[in-house]
């Protein structure tokens, strides 16, 4: 087998810094995304409040995660496109003051119109934070890609379980001018990044002329091109799924089961916590048994649960939540990896799409979910979205990539 000896070319960063080093840059790009994803949780969060305040429509709702979702999603492509070329170690703690800006515009917005930029210039400092905060996982993995991008991720879904836990206390039920105290958590992530930054800038000095290209599989360029529209597909199936939990979750229990707002702030934070769970265990389950299993388990195999989900009562409509949340997450990992692999040598290109396509994708099943929860009712929306995970199915066409590598 020829994988052995590619692997100190993979990840020369294992070599350039000792593993203490590499862990802690690891760990620390992982609890930017925590802080990240916390601040970004709490926009849908604070959805009640904000259509109280400003008698907003599901739809209203809708544009305002479409907002942000766009905004997160267009730029991240083009910007790991570029730094794939031109690395720019800097940008990462700039695109967190963006981030700054738009948490500052939220707690002081007059009209929906403000809402959406606010909401956009949180997606423009997403936009630059993923693909670069991806890039730096996978330098500083030692290899093990699958661990390093379930570690990065886990840190996202922890930040995103937390985020409404977050609103609860400091924003629900006090007013939209607490949602200033937000800037604190990024004021920390710049802090953070700034060191990060530091260590890759670094890396980039001592890192020898295009020591992390690896040889790709041995496919043609029509079945690399199928392979990667395959995993499109099956984001879109798994991300229009999830953004009907995660923008539309609380309203479904408050109206279906009459718990307070806080109550289902828990139980939105119990399966989110659960997606957390799942994503860790995605990626190194990958590097182990193969990407491919993983991605055909998660998408296909989450089917039956979401299918009994709008009949369920209130306790088990939060064991399928959480069940879902398990099984549904633990792919994502696994896609950027595999699709990583399918286009060797841009990997900030390729986390930049996949997380800009999760981005796009949710904020187009939010704003069309908010259209069925107006029109049809927000129950309505659970017995729609249930039929998405059966599009895994498609995870059979995926070529086996460990057999392409042999």
């Amino acid at each position: 087998m020829s994988t052995p000896p590619r692997a100190p070319a993979a990840a020369p960063g294992s070599s350039l810094a000792p593993p203490a080093t590499v862990m802690q840059i690891l760990f620390s790009v992982a609890f930017v995304h925590l802080l990240n994803d916390c601040v970004q949780a709490v926009l849908p969060s604070i959805y009640p409040l904000l259509k109280q305040e400003f008698a907003l429509s599901f739809t209203q709702i809708g544009l305002i995660t479409l907002t942000f979702q766009c905004t997160a999603s267009l730029l991240q492509p083009w910007i790991g496109l570029y730094t794939d070329k031109r690395p720019i170690p800097f940008l990462l703690p700039v695109g967190m003051c963006v981030t700054m800006a738009g948490v500052a515009l939220l707690a002081t917005a007059g009209s929906f119109a403000m809402l959406l930029v606010a909401a956009g210039m949180i997606g423009v400092g997403s936009s630059t934070f993923h693909p670069e905060a991806s890039r730096v996982a996978r330098l500083a993995s030692g290899g093990r890609f699958g661990f390093a991008q379930s570690l990065f991720q886990v840190g996202g879904n922890l930040g995103s379980a937390f985020g409404p836990l977050l609103a609860a206390a400091i924003i629900v039920g006090h007013g939209q001018g607490r949602i200033a105290w937000l800037m604190l958590v990024v004021l920390l992530a710049v802090a953070v990044l700034v060191g990060v930054s530091r260590w890759y800038a670094g890396h980039l000095r001592n890192a020898p002329p295009k020591a992390s290209a690896h040889a790709g599989p041995a496919l043609s360029r029509g079945r690399v091109v199928w392979a990667m529209t395959v995993l499109a597909l099956l984001v879109f199936s798994k991300y229009i799924y999830m953004s009907s939990l995660s923008s539309y979750y609380t309203f479904y229990l408050i109206e279906k089961f009459h718990v307070s707002v806080d109550t289902a702030q828990l139980y939105l934070f119990l399966f989110l916590a659960a997606v957390a769970a799942g994503t860790f265990a995605g990626g190194p389950i990958g590097d182990r048994i193969g990407r491919k299993r993983v991605i055909w388990f998660s998408i296909l195999g989450a089917a039956p649960f979401t299918l009994a989900l709008p009949y369920a009562d209130l306790f088990w409509t939060a064991v399928l939540s959480v069940v879902i949340g398990l099984v549904m997450s633990s792919a994502f990992s696994a896609i950027v990896v595999f699709a990583q692999e399918l286009v060797p040598g841009k990997p900030g290109m390729i986390a930049g799409l996949f997380f800009g396509l999760m981005f796009g994708i949710s904020g187009i099943g939010a704003a069309a979910m908010g259209a069925i929860a107006d029109t049809a009712g927000i129950e309505q929306v659970y017995r729609f979205a249930s039929y998405l995970p059966l599009l895994g199915i498609l995870a059979v066409l995926l070529p086996r990539m460990e057999s392409m590598r042999r």
